[in-house]
């Protein structure tokens, strides 16, 4: 869904070296592999030391002094079981090196880099290296001469309907006023369905200059017919050719690819530094500078400047930014290998596609915010212990590691984003202390679909619960964590608040969220405000991604700001007037569920509900009545099949009914050359004229419908299907349908504010007549129908065959192009695509901010962390993009001569009584409290009687809850809630912050 066929093709065909296999070269291959290429081949023949358990985490303690390569290739190949993983035993050679199609070199000497990169720049290779060092990171690409990129965005091509076109030397397009085209200069775009100016039609492409939002110009246009109506234009995506440096000469002519404009002075000095880190480790057998080391650190500088002064663009170096990077030299961060290897991982397969934008040359990147508050790096505190966190306690120190062993942490979630999240954390010792736990939630369980990007799922595990089975996996790549991860399969929201309640809040420091749906978001914010907790928010749509960090009284919350809803498609559109594959498909959903589903589950609840016509249409129209009593009828008297060849048949009558005499109906109400009252033809743009489609058994697509839905009715009534094509076709063709005849006096909707019931002829006596005429329950004891609940991933259920079908037929209808199964699956399933590069990345950069929470507060409590030093982070590995800013702060409301935020509320620690709540407003804040409510329930009101104040006002907040709700404060609850009401002294409306009581005390 997100690389397309023709990538995927291509990447079945390419072989892809990965040299060096730490943590960051392990997280490349791992991405790769999940994605798919033909091959990935390992080297790195050292051995593996107890530091590398920092970030690589298919390496256990017992791996200590074997290969690295050889140990890690069969835990990687296990990710997908369709690329083979294999260990490349002998040496480096160009030779080996060019029958490769892609080479990603990590952790080795720079002159080993070199001799790589000629070799590959020689062979046609395309050539990547890549780096962490502690909290800098960088990444080179080389991919030749003449590279052609066959789709710089992945966006899908824009389109539209064409009101008008000139005839001028700059021919303007008018499009119309329902969408804005969102064409940029310098696209191009061809034409359909253009009536009048028909050369424009199948077109080659034309360079598109756009004048406004809803027109643009394409070139000259004066020797073609006039324009007379419609049309259609439609974006065509030209390849771009691109010119790459062998990484021998961008050394000396480096261009920049800028991660983070407000460091714009960064990446030219980080040039400059990470070739004097391996000068330096050239000068001293390979060691890099030690941690904390001004030695080394001193060194490190003088050979930057050494450098600088001899480069052609020699830059300005910043000493203490230096010293930094040589401290954390020896640094190994999970979060930072994640970042790196998720956006390496998608250079890689840009070399092996051409499809989206690579980085052309280098870029850098660095999170030194991410550096506890009030730091000040001591030798002895960054020195390595022997621990497999050493790569972590180079860059932070033993301290900052304590505070992480004892971190307490709510994940929400443990699907893609939750897997990358729980293994970053497991390197980092998150929760691997005495007093730490790591609490995770998630109700679903593993399908195949989750294995391409939930990578700490095998096929033995479908089936199982995620949350059980993604703390198993983890607690195998660190055993420090076995037992400190608690595991639920608890949906959050009200229902479960006996689960996660006060006392569970109150034990953790904060929230990760690793969800895919707002609702879920919103309410875990709410409980994140309520109970004044850190909220780590992320989300991936493709190569897209966004993380957003949420502090107490620092920033606004996740619900602050909220996208635009999702424009929803008119009735009128889906129901008659439909222009777009689109419509066509939401309609074939809906048919399937007013086929397949609510009818059987009308009639189940006819058969099992005493009265249900009473009770089912108490509060609906008669039309609905006719409508739902008509199906119930149908399904249990009048249509139901006793044979599959029923089934077939009555498949057959649906198809003449919807793609026949619809159509017909249709053109009868409003014919081709109709008007309006205006004088303006009826079937004007965006409005397409229908035409009735004839069943012909020999059409595929006929036939798909017709075995679909057969099969679909079949399951309903538990009959036997059958896939038989000619059998189906046979017992199709075989079926008679009566001529269509238009009605007269039949309604159509034709705008989105007319009644969408209008055409449903309603009246108190066909009403009454069809009630009587129903079948009595009594008389189909033990009858049960089986609703079709829409399934997508399941490929034998008929379902998106079903839809597939009924789309494209009713596509033909309109003269609409049609779409394929896996696009409709796509947009019928509303299915979210999901690469593992950018869920790796994305739980990268929010485990920086988790660094930055954690670190937040100085040692003596003095200095607190500024909002500036928290990034949001937005980013399209596509384009490539990267966007990061500042948290937006709370909103502050004036109270009186104070202000609050979102974040505050006036909080009682006792039980009190609704008097005194009532005096300690006028007393303390000089507000007249004239409402207050607890969720849905009024408990005072200034107007309520004399008789009914004198019983509330001495009751207590739980009492009055009660009296009012009729029900106790739960048991679990400790603070409720009130929202209150008040006025000053002048009569005015003052807002003031919530309150909090503490009923249990």
């Amino acid at each position: 869904y997100v690389l397309g066929a023709d990538a995927m093709k291509k990447m079945s065909a390419s072989n892809v070296l990965i040299v060096g296999l730490k943590g960051l070269g392990c997280e490349v291959a791992k991405n790769i592999v999940l994605a798919g290429v033909k091959s990935v081949t390992l080297y790195d023949p050292s051995p593996v030391v107890i530091s590398d358990l920092s970030t690589q985490f298919f390496l256990h303690q017992e791996d200590v002094g074997k290969p690295r390569a050889q140990v890690s290739a069969p835990r990687l190949a296990e990710l997908n079981q369709y690329v083979p993983v294999s260990v490349l035993d002998t040496k480096l050679t160009p030779e080996a090196i060019a029958t490769f199609k892609c080479v990603v070199v990590t952790d080795i000497p720079q002159q080993q880099k070199l001799e790589i990169s000629e070799a590959a720049h020689q062979n046609n290779v395309y050539f990547i290296s890549t780096e962490t060092r502690g909290l800098f990171g960088y990444t080179f690409n080389d991919f030749g001469k003449d590279f052609v990129v066959v789709d710089p965005t992945g966006e899908e091509p824009l389109s539209g309907m064409v009101a008008n076109i000139e005839q001028a030397e700059e021919g303007v397009v008018m499009c119309l006023d329902e969408t804005r085209h969102g064409l940029e200069d310098g696209q191009f775009v061809t034409f359909s369905e253009v009536q009048g100016m028909t050369e424009l039609n199948d077109c080659e492409p034309r360079k598109v200059k756009v004048i406004g939002p809803y027109t643009f110009s394409i070139g000259d246009t004066r020797g073609l017919s006039a324009y007379t109506r419609g049309g259609l234009f439609k974006q065509v995506k030209m390849p771009v050719v691109l010119n790459f440096k062998s990484f021998k000469s961008a050394l000396e002519e480096p261009e920049y690819f800028y991660s983070d404009f407000s460091k714009f002075d960064r990446p030219a000095q980080l040039h400059v530094g990470f070739q004097a880190l391996h000068a330096f480790a050239a000068a001293n057998n390979g060691r890099m500078p030690r941690p904390g080391n001004d030695d080394d650190a001193t060194e490190v500088i003088r050979l930057a400047n050494q450098i600088n002064d001899a480069w052609s663009q020699k830059t300005e170096l910043d000493d203490k930014l230096l010293k930094q990077l040589a401290y954390q030299a020896t640094g190994d961060l999970s979060p930072m290998v994640a970042v790196f290897g998720g956006l390496v991982a998608q250079e890689v397969l840009k070399a092996c596609t051409g499809k989206f934008s690579p980085i052309n040359n280098f870029m850098y990147f660095d999170a030194l915010e991410c550096l506890p508050v009030g730091f000040e790096p001591k030798e002895a505190d960054l020195a390595p212990v022997g621990s497999r966190y050493d790569g972590q306690i180079a860059v932070f120190g033993r301290e900052f590691q304590e505070k992480l062993s004892n971190y307490r942490e709510f994940l929400v979630g443990s699907g893609a984003i939750g897997c990358e999240m729980l293994k970053n954390w497991a390197m980092m010792g998150i929760a691997s202390g005495e007093n730490g736990v790591i609490h995770v939630t998630d109700m679903d369980t593993i399908e195949k679909s989750n294995l391409n990007r939930q990578f700490l799922f095998r096929p033995a595990d479908v089936g199982k619960l995620k949350s059980d089975t993604a703390a198993e996996a983890v607690a195998k790549m660190n055993p420090d964590i076995a037992g400190k991860i608690v595991t639920h399969q608890d949906r959050v929201g009200l229902e479960t608040e006996v689960v996660y309640n006060d006392e569970f809040y109150e034990s953790i420091d904060g929230v990760t969220n690793a969800l895919d749906n707002v609702v879920a978001r919103k309410y875990m914010d709410q409980r994140c405000v309520f109970y004044r907790k850190p909220l780590l928010e992320s989300g991936t749509l493709g190569t897209k991604g966004n993380t957003q960090v949420v502090i107490p009284h620092l920033t606004e919350s996740y619900s602050a700001s909220q996208d635009p809803a999702e424009k929803q498609i008119p009735i009128c559109t889906l129901k008659n007037f439909p222009h777009a594959i689109e419509h066509t498909i939401q309609w074939a959903r809906d048919l399937f569920e007013g086929l397949f589903t609510q009818p059987a589950e009308s009639v189940n609840a006819y058969l099992s509900t005493p009265d249900y016509i009473d009770k089912a249409f108490a509060t609906v129209g008669d039309s609905v009545k006719i409508e739902t009593l008509n199906k119930i009828r149908s399904f249990l008297v009048t249509d139901k099949p006793m044979a599959f060849a029923d089934c077939v048949a009555w498949a057959r009558k649906n198809f003449e009914e919807l793609y026949n005499n619809a159509p017909q109906q249709l053109l009868f109400n409003f014919p081709a050359d109709a008007v309006t009252s205006s004088g303006q033809p009826f079937w004007s743009p965006p409005k397409r004229v229908p035409t009735a489609v004839t069943f012909d058994p020999a059409s595929d697509l006929h036939i798909d419908f017709i075995m679909a839905a057969a099969n679909l009715h079949a399951f309903n009534y538990g009959l036997k299907g059958s896939r038989d094509r000619d059998q189906i076709k046979q017992l199709a063709a075989a079926v008679t349908v009566p001529k269509f005849v238009p009605k007269s006096g039949v309604k159509i909707q034709v705008n989105e504010n007319e009644d969408p019931g209008a055409g449903v002829e309603s009246d108190a006596d066909g009403l009454s007549a069809l009630v009587a005429s129903m079948p009595d329950p009594a008389e189909f004891a033990g009858v049960r129908l089986a609703p079709a609940d829409f399934e997508k991933d399941d490929d034998s259920n008929f379902h998106i065959d079903f839809i597939t079908a009924a789309s494209n037929l009713r596509a033909s209808n309109y003269g609409i192009e049609p779409e394929d199964r896996f696009r409709t699956k796509q947009i019928a399933g509303k299915i979210i695509p999901a690469i593992a590069t950018t869920t790796s990345l994305v739980t990268g950069l929010v485990c920086l901010e988790l660094y930055k929470l954690i670190g937040s507060v100085s040692r003596d409590g003095q200095t607190v962390r500024k909002v500036d030093d928290y990034k949001n982070g937005f980013i399209n590995l596509a384009l490539p993009f990267f966007g990061f800013s500042e948290p937006i702060p709370p909103v502050k409301t004036k109270c009186n001569d104070s202000e609050f935020t979102e974040w505050d509320s006036f909080d009682y620690d006792h039980d009190i009584t609704l008097q005194e709540l009532i005096d300690d407003f006028e007393k303390t804040h000089k507000l007249e409290l004239t409402m207050v409510s607890s969720g849905v329930s009024m408990l005072y009101a200034s107007f309520y009687s004399k008789k009914k104040l004198e019983s509330r006002l001495p009751m207590k907040v739980s009492e009055l809850v009660k009296s009012v709700t009729g029900k106790d404060v739960p048991a679990h609850t400790k603070w409720v809630m009130l929202d209150v009401c008040c006025e000053d002294a002048e009569g005015e409306d003052v807002e003031v912050p919530a309150i909090h009581v503490n009923v249990r005390n």
